[in-house]
């Protein structure tokens, strides 16, 4: 789980390249039974559904108090109105998407 989360948080364009130039020169003494690549990708699924029962784990208690985000989204630039059928009806007015 942690390899998997310091990949999104990296930088790198693929997992095989942080994979493969940054996990295994680098963290070898961190993670002593380190895999190669192609046997951890095959492991991947079980460390994603391990995440995901340690971050159902962290839920706090449900207080039925919700916050909900209701930055208002313009749809488009009033001067294109004429032009945008996509949205026709809806241009100058501000969605509320909650």
């Amino acid at each position: 789980m942690t390899i998997v989360i310091a990949f999104h948080a990296s930088g790198y364009r693929t997992f095989k390249e942080f994979y493969t130039l940054q996990v295994l020169p680098h963290w070898k003494s961190a993670f002593p039974q380190l895999v190669s690549y192609n046997r951890f990708v095959e492991l991947m699924p079980w460390s994603m559904m391990l995440l995901c029962c340690f971050l159902h784990t962290r839920k706090g208690e449900i207080t039925g108090i919700s916050f909900i985000d209701s930055t208002p989204i313009e749809v488009c630039h009033p001067c294109r109105s004429k032009s945008h059928r996509v949205f026709e009806g809806l241009v100058g007015k501000r969605i509320y998407l909650y």
